[in-house]
This record gives C-alpha cells, sequence and structure tokens, in this order.
C-alpha cells in the first residue's frame, strides 16, 4: 500500500559542510540520503526514524531511511531530501529547453520498504 507525498528537494547547510570534504563522504552520503517526513504523517503510517521507505516516480525509485522533521518545520504532505544522486533517480530527463530538469514538487508514492 503506498500513499501520494510531494517531494521537495533542497540544499541543507550539513549537506553544504560535508561536500568540503567530499561527495564520496560518509557525512554526504548519509545527508543525502534521508526522507524528512512531518511528524504526524510518520505517525499515520505507522513509521519511526530510520524505518526505510521506498520514494517511486515515472522515472524511478529509491529506498531511503526517513526521519520526523522539527515541529511545524515541515507541512502534512511534504518530504524533503538533500540534493544528490538519490534525488536524481527521481527527477525525469526532460529539461523543457532550461538545461535542468524539474527538481521541486515531484509527486512520488511512498511506501514502507
Amino acid at each position: 500500500m503506498f500513499e501520494m507525498f510531494i517531494l521537495i528537494p533542497g540544499r541543507t547547510s550539513k549537506q553544504g559542510t560535508t561536500l568540503n570534504e567530499g561527495k564520496y563522504t560518509d557525512g554526504y552520503k548519509d545527508e543525502t540520503n534521508l526522507v524528512t517526513m512531518n511528524p504526524d504523517d510518520m505517525a499515520r503510517i505507522g513509521l519511526s526514524k530510520g524505518d526505510r521507505v521506498r520514494l517511486s516516480t515515472d522515472q524511478g525509485s529509491i529506498t531511503v531511511p526517513c526521519t520526523p522533521a522539527k515541529p511545524d518545520a515541515l507541512p502534512p504532505g511534504l518530504l524533503f531530501m538533500a540534493y544528490g544522486p538519490p534525488t536524481c533517480e527521481l527527477m525525469h530527463g526532460d529539461t523543457h529547453g532550461t538545461g535542468m530538469p524539474d527538481s521541486k514538487g515531484l509527486d512520488v508514492k511512498l511506501e514502507r520498504a
């Protein structure tokens, strides 16, 4: 069983500091391989911090651990992930002539992995 969410990829300050160490470091990989969710959404679905979820679009799917957002930081129905290889797996290749694929507001299916 899956639920639909909207994924908002973006940059984080931790991602920026770990990027200085390199994209192949554990810190960078950990930061870009984690989905942040509204705590009420997690409770409703029965997820706990660290549980693995599968996010899928028409383009592809990834499996990552989830973590709750800070209170009032992320509205219900939205997910956040730091930009990185996993989020690129979910983006469509069409750039609409801009050279950059759509990377915000991705409709994703979420299911327990």
